[in-house]
């Protein structure tokens, strides 16, 4: 390998954003636009911002960008550009271009290797219709990079985290454990297997599962990054007026995610995540702990989760299964709203 971008950082991927809580805190006074084309914006959290261009079109637009969570620069780059992607896909938009975003110490690594993230990336861009058109660089440490994205939903097809409806129920289309997994390579305590396999989902684009929303008339979904399960659930219920109940038991988990919580591998971004949370959710007397943790396990280009009526789940999950997201799985519903925004049982 030409240089082991895992010893520029302590924290990568999405485990590397502020923690939520100091987030809310940032944007709480913020002014909210005033054009009446806006139709989402950081009111809710959701993942991108929707602009109105007329009747028929209105524009995605998101940013994301993070230190390595893998070794490799061309890794990186296909697992960064899929991060940054996914927020459009999570709106059920159709991604069109980008620009990219790189942070790098211009003196301190092989310029090559900088190359190699670049190629990931538009490799990567490629694999989803997206032309990268430009971008911008800083002399920056640690190393980071990712993609502006631009792209397209027709106003009457927007799906946000708000959307959540009483009845709904909500399939997730991405084992979850992608911090806990990192975390454990790192601390040399998992297979090469393991990761590999961690490493092919955080690849893995959204792309069709944000198609077979639109088809199945999903109303609410989110992805689920770096404030975990439990945080993204949490924005979804408060933004969509109902509690959201999730059955940790039916959570897809990534191979030896759950024995690494049970060793103490669990990154301080758990920690954080459930900082956030516990104020709003409800956790069962008789929850696992280590599902507990590993439902605050911030996730890197992890899957969506979506709101979908019970009449079209089952038919749903099945398509997804069949259309590469094997790890799919209903994991809760939404109810009427309590006290708690989401319950963990």
């Amino acid at each position: 390998m030409l240089f082991d971008l895992l010893t520029t950082v302590e924290t990568g991927g999405c485990s590397a954003k502020i923690p939520p809580r100091q987030l809310e805190e940032l944007l709480k006074d913020m002014p909210l636009p005033a054009d009446p084309r806006v139709m989402v914006d950081i009111a809710t959290h959701d993942d991108a911002g929707v602009y109105k261009i007329n009747d028929e079109t209105a524009l995605v637009i998101t940013t994301d960008f993070f230190p390595p969570m893998v070794s490799d620069g061309y890794e990186f780059g296909l697992i960064a550009a899929a991060n940054s992607i996914s927020d459009v896909y999570a709106m059920s938009g159709t991604p069109l271009v980008a620009l990219n975003i790189m942070m790098f110490p211009s003196t301190r690594i092989p310029m090559e290797v900088y190359k190699n993230i670049l190629r990931g990336g538009l490799d990567k861009a490629r694999e989803a219709g997206v032309s990268i058109i430009g971008g911008h660089t800083i002399d920056d440490w640690p190393p980071k990079y990712g993609l502006a994205v631009i792209g397209t939903v027709h106003p009457g097809r927007v799906i946000t985290n708000a959307g959540v409806r009483e009845g709904d129920e909500l399939i997730l289309t991405k084992p979850l454990g992608t911090g806990i997994i990192l975390a454990g390579q790192r601390m040399k305590m998992i297979t090469p297997l393991q990761h590999e396999h961690a490493v092919s989902l955080m690849k893995q684009l959204n792309a069709r599962g944000a198609e077979l929303m639109q088809k199945y008339g999903v109303r609410g979904a989110t992805d689920i990054t770096g404030f975990g399960l439990a945080g993204h659930a949490l924005r979804m219920a408060r933004g969509s007026g109902v509690t959201v109940t999730i059955d940790m038991k039916s959570v897809p988990l990534l191979e030896g995610a759950y024995s690494l919580a049970d060793l103490g591998c669990i990154p301080g971004a758990a920690f954080r995540n459930l900082d956030y949370t516990e104020g709003g959710t409800l956790f069962a007397g008789d929850l696992d702990y280590n599902l507990k943790m590993i439902a605050h396990d911030a996730q890197t280009s992890g899957g969506l989760l979506m709101a979908v009526s019970p009449e079209k789940s089952r038919e749903l999950l099945k398509e997804l299964h069949e259309s590469g997201y094997g790890g799919a799985a209903l994991i809760g519903k939404a109810i009427r709203k309590r006290e708690a925004d989401v319950v963990l049982q």
